[in-house]
């Protein structure tokens, strides 16, 4: 067991590893200019030197996809909790749902800032937007595959729809939930970047197009690798909630 699971990181690791060596020697040798391709020497000494920047308008980001993300779970699960329990509801919404996701964020965000203004609002409605879908169908698809026998057990022995809820449906459907949030945690730090392209005098998709527009390259690789790091972080939040909610999930 110890064996494969150095083989899941060593290996991916290994290749990352080869990868980055190949990209600095290509662009050494070819002198690739670093408006064109910087080489992941001068990404890391981006990082580096404008670390305070970048940890400054990563903070801004963060701000805004918390708040998003925590609206997104909020609505996502009540409005689940009603496609469960009303049928004619969810076959009225799911279709909705689905389509509603065809439609580009970004080409909603400018409506977003003409209504709600160049403040934060635009940016977490777009978070909101971006977290939404993946919560709301994964719990409510969660709640409709519990074990029938055990909502007909709840109901024998008196409970009504609010503790069938809170004592059967949600709990049961809880890591399904959490396969949701964690492809949503993982997709909000983007929402917020896409918000601050938009509109915003600060933030890591602020500080992208203003670099990118200086044609600095390398500053704009040390910027997507915030963002990456920013949404691992994210995820990885999402799974430590997990562990410590959901006991039984932990030996899986």
């Amino acid at each position: 067991m110890k064996t494969l699971l150095d083989k899941k990181i060593w290996v991916p690791l290994s290749v990352f590893i080869i990868i980055l060596g190949l990209w600095e020697l290509e662009v050494r040798a070819a002198k690739i200019p670093l408006y064109i391709l910087p080489s992941p020497s001068k990404i890391i000494s981006a990082l580096y030197h404008e670390r305070e920047l970048l940890f400054f308008h990563g903070l801004v980001t963060l701000k805004e996809t918390a708040a998003g993300l925590i609206l997104a779970v909020i609505l996502g699960v009540i409005l689940a909790v009603i496609m469960d329990r009303f049928e004619l509801f969810r076959t009225a919404t799911y279709p909705l749902m689905v389509v509603s996701q065809t439609v580009p964020v970004i080409v909603l965000a400018p409506i977003f800032i003409i209504y709600l203004g160049f403040g934060m609002a635009p940016k977490i409605l777009i978070v909101v937007l971006m977290c939404f879908f993946p919560i709301v169908i994964s719990f409510a698809d969660g709640m409709k595959q519990v074990d029938r026998n055990q909502v007909n057990l709840a109901r024998l022995f008196g409970a009504n729809n609010l503790k069938l809820y809170a004592m059967v449906k949600i709990p049961s459907a809880a890591p399904s939930l959490f396969s949701g949030l964690k492809v949503a945690a993982t997709y909000s730090i983007t929402g917020a970047v896409v918000g601050e392209w938009l509109s915003s005098n600060s933030g890591l998709g602020y500080y992208m197009l203003r670099v990118k527009n200086g044609f600095m390259l390398d500053k704009v690789f040390a910027c997507v690798v915030v963002v990456v790091l920013l949404s691992l972080l994210m995820n990885g939040c999402v799974r430590l909630l997990q562990y410590i909610l959901i006991p039984h999930m932990r030996r899986k």
